[in-house]
């Protein structure tokens, strides 16, 4: 408790607040509120020797308490000098305050500018609070930085509470929202400070501030700062560089740019959290708020974090949803938030006008720009799955704004929280929450909308193009990420395209670009997806006869993956006929290659090899393309393993291992590994199959190409059995069962290949029973594909990295210390007194001296000093 608590809770119980009430409205036990109302005066953390209170302080102190009765007493002591008993001192404010009373300003100068009491539960944000927490004790300014709705304000007022007790000289909460002049801001914050009696002619309101606050220790809150963002700035540096110890915590969508701020950036809440935290936690406090005994269930738990994914995880969002609960069903609210954002308007009437409805935090945001930058707002918003900087100069640059405007315009967005940057590797990327887009789209007029989409299916292609280029090469996994990144803007453009079919450009552009590449389905596109739109495209009216044919293959080679042996060989048949058709030789090879694929996951070896030979002599006389000369041994191998030619099949494969990895590239080397695991557990050599599988599986993680994930999973799970590893290959194998589903038939429906799954299935089940293989082979089957890499690799087996300041933690925690108690100990260790690990750790200085006393005791040590002498090196 410090000073400004202890006034407040005499205060409240004078004014006839229960200790119940008091202490539930104040956050503290009623012990704590009894002790309060048991002193005569305010505790405080500055505590100096006993002695006694002389007389000739108290015309001061009387004189200080009448110019500003919410003075404390930590500030007077330091005014009047006083270097004896804290407690004497305190007394004597005690008794000029109670001569003082009848005056009845203690009140409202106490009142001015305490934080405010939010009227619901705070839920989740821990993680974040202890962040906070940690950065306020290195810097003195943080601004909490995030888009309107995402719970800048509430996660102060919570950390203000939380963090209260590591100030003496108090918390205070000031609110810009209002204020749109930015001469007005150090007016606002004396008023907040209660600080008119202290104004005069000759002062201005921000030398008064800094007066005021030059020695304390306190933390200001500046709440909702965006709007005045240049006029926020320079209060906050003047304030940090005229005083010592004052803390300041900013929220705004904007970052203040100066050099001593710390940018906290606020994401919004999970929407899938195994801690049973986040948005989910949030949505089921705010609806059982609404509807009286809400629960979440195994029934509703789908729906709500369907609800909160469809809302970003946005709490405003999330809080506003919930009030239609009154009149809808979770099922209904969720399709009522698809035409969001106009569905979300109805909100608590006390929440300030810019958070009375979705639209209307989002719109507070959009006032704030630039013509330029509403205008580049609304055409980023063609990106669904957002965008590089080269990506927005490319589709959004016009007239109006120019290209060579648009990095500047895209950086003041991303300080004013509209776009949020995101780094990949060594990659940085863009996006903005769906709603914040959803808004920006609405502000584009139809004409700029089909040009826009216009641009980004020209993008596309020419990035699967760029792709197909460079499959067969060193720059392959890089263009896969590219991919990868740009899923949802890939089928926005070809969904776009496809719902235009009189638009012939758009068309061709689309066909193109899903006939470049027969192995988009590796690139994170699912092989389900990769048919659908190929047979889409199929559907579209003037597609010319040999990118019918190209479609026709690209399918036929999915089909035959999938098992779906009769859809292929009708493809076949049609492309063979265009082929002949209009000549084109390129045409016949690849569909003599794919019918060779077909035939062999079909039983028949002898017309597999004939197709397969004749495709490679085609291949050599037309000069094909490297990948497809790569993909056509890959499954040359497979068709030789198949025909118990293991030598042939292994020097096969070891041809194509060696020459992808002296060129660099990645996707058919992984094949090649899996051939060449293949080889060896037929050969019997069980270890080295288990290997190949694993190092093809590193190699598949760069890629999205759930196909070969799986089979090589399969092939580890055969290995593992054979090896002796049950309960692992159980796993494994129910897993590569899964996965199979998602993709088509299991093993592409070769006999041959679901042999060899039986076989490891029955060795498992063998040695482990039926109970305990069922119970395993469920796990694996629940696995995501993440899962099951996770499970191979042991990801959540590893050692973790130890921060620093916990590096030395080992004997401190034999003794049996908590992680707080190790923490103030190193930097015991490291010199610092208590008040400073106080400032240090954002503690109250007196908590500081309970972990000093726990851990010493704990350590059967007498002095602070003898830390030193034991700590570990």
């Amino acid at each position: 408790m410090n000073a400004d608590e202890w006034s407040e809770i005499r205060r409240c119980h004078e004014a006839g607040e229960s200790i119940k009430g008091i202490a539930a409205r104040m956050r503290m036990s009623r012990n704590t509120v009894r002790r309060a109302l048991a002193l005569n005066a305010a505790p405080d953390d500055h505590r100096s020797r006993v002695g006694k209170c002389a007389d000739t302080v108290d015309a001061q102190v009387r004189e200080l308490l009448i110019q500003d009765q919410g003075i404390t007493i930590a500030e007077i002591g330091r005014r009047v000098h006083w270097s004896r008993s804290r407690t004497a001192l305190a007394r004597k404010v005690s008794e000029v305050r109670a001569e003082l009373a009848h005056s009845n300003t203690t009140s409202s100068r106490i009142a001015a500018g305490v934080l405010p009491t939010p009227a619901t539960k705070f839920v989740g944000r821990r993680t974040e609070l202890r962040e906070l927490r940690r950065l306020l004790g290195d810097n003195r300014l943080v601004s909490i930085i995030g888009p309107g709705g995402a719970g800048k304000t509430r996660l102060s007022i919570e950390a203000a509470h939380e963090f209260r007790r590591a100030f003496p000289d108090g918390v205070r909460f000031i609110e810009f929202a209002a204020v749109r002049t930015a001469s007005l801001l150090a007016q606002v914050a004396c008023d907040a400070l209660a600080l008119e009696n202290r104004e005069a002619h000759n002062r201005s309101p921000e030398q008064v501030l800094t007066e005021y606050l030059r020695d304390r220790r306190m933390l200001l809150i500046l709440d909702n700062c965006e709007h005045v963002i240049d006029g926020a700035a320079a209060l906050a540096d003047r304030l940090l560089s005229a005083t010592s110890t004052l803390r300041i915590l900013t929220t705004t969508r904007e970052h203040l740019a100066i050099p001593s701020e710390y940018a906290f950036h606020l994401p919004p809440l999970p929407t899938h959290d195994e801690n049973g935290s986040g948005a989910v936690e949030l949505f089921t406090a705010r609806a059982a708020a609404v509807l009286s005994g809400f629960e979440l269930t195994d029934r509703n738990v789908d729906a709500v974090e369907r609800i909160c994914e469809q809302l970003d995880g946005l709490p405003l969002a999330i809080e506003l949803a919930c009030a239609r609960l009154t009149v809808l069903s979770l099922d209904d609210l969720s399709d009522l938030i698809v035409h969001r954002p106009a569905a979300l308007t109805a909100s608590a009437r006390t929440g300030p006008p810019r958070h009375r409805s979705l639209p209307s935090a989002i719109g507070w945001s959009y006032d704030l720009c630039s013509p330029t930058e509403r205008a580049l707002w609304a055409r980023l918003s063609i990106f669904p799955a957002g965008f590089t900087l080269s990506m927005a100069e490319k589709v959004c640059a016009d007239i109006y704004p120019a290209k060579d405007t648009i990095m500047d315009t895209l950086a003041a967005l991303v300080t004013k929280s509209v776009v949020v940057r995101e780094k990949y590797e060594e990659h940085v990327r863009f996006r903005m929450l769906e709603s914040i887009r959803e808004y920006g789209h609405n502000h584009l007029s139809p004409s700029e909308r089909g040009q826009l989409h216009t641009r980004l299916l020209a993008w596309c292609g020419e990035t699967i193009a760029a792709t197909a280029r460079h499959w067969h090469g060193p720059d392959q996994i890089r263009h896969v990420d590219i991919i990868k990144h740009n899923r949802g803007n890939i089928r926005a453009a070809f969904g776009a395209a496809m719902s235009a079919p009189d638009d012939r450009c758009a068309v061709r552009t689309c066909v193109e670009a899903l006939t470049s590449s027969m192995f988009l389905w590796a690139c994170g596109i699912s092989v389900r997806e990769h048919r659908m739109w190929l047979t889409r495209a199929l559907a579209l009216p003037d597609i010319d006869a040999s990118a019918r044919g190209r479609v026709l293959l690209v399918l036929a080679l999915v089909q035959t993956l999938q098992g779906d042996r009769e859809s292929a060989e009708y493809s076949l048949y049609r492309a063979r006929g265009i082929a002949e058709e209009i000549g084109a030789t390129d045409l016949a090879a690849t569909a003599t290659h794919i019918g060779g694929l077909r035939d062999m996951f079909a039983g028949d070896l002898v017309a597999a090899r004939a197709s397969m030979t004749d495709a490679e002599r085609r291949y050599d006389e037309h000069r094909a393309p490297a990948d497809l000369v790569a993909m056509l041994r890959i499954h040359q191998g497979m068709l030789l393993s198949a025909a118990d030619e293991i030598d042939s099949a292994g020097a096969l494969f070891e041809q194509v291992y060696v020459e992808t990895a002296a060129l660099g590239e990645r996707w058919f080397h992984s094949y090649a590994a899996y051939g060449l695991g293949l080889t060896a557990l037929l050969r019997g050599d069980h270890t080295r199959a288990r290997d190949l599988a694993i190092h093809g599986l590193r190699i598949q993680q760069s890629f999205g190409d759930v196909l070969g994930t799986t089979l090589m999973t399969d092939l580890l799970g055969w290995a593992s059995a054979e090896l002796g590893a049950d309960g692992r290959a159980a796993v494994m194998l129910g897993a590569a069962s899964s996965m199979w589903d998602s993709i088509g038939q299991q093993l592409y429906g070769s006999k041959r290949w679901i042999a060899l799954r039986a076989k490891a299935v029955d060795t498992t089940r063998h040695r482990v029973g039926d109970a305990a293989f069922q119970k395993y082979w469920d796990e694996g089957r629940s696995m995501s594909t993440s899962d099951i890499l996770d499970f191979i690799f042991d990801r959540h087996g590893e050692t973790a990295v130890v921060p620093t300041a916990m590096a030395s933690a080992g004997p401190y925690h034999r003794a049996g210390l908590t992680a707080r108690e190790r923490e103030v100990a190193d930097y015991v260790v490291a010199g610092m007194t208590n008040r400073q690990i106080a400032e240090r750790l954002v503690l109250s200085t007196r908590t500081v001296e309970g972990h000093v006393e726990h851990l010493l005791r704990k350590l059967g040590l007498q002095r602070r000093g003898e830390l030193a002498t034991t700590a570990p090196r």
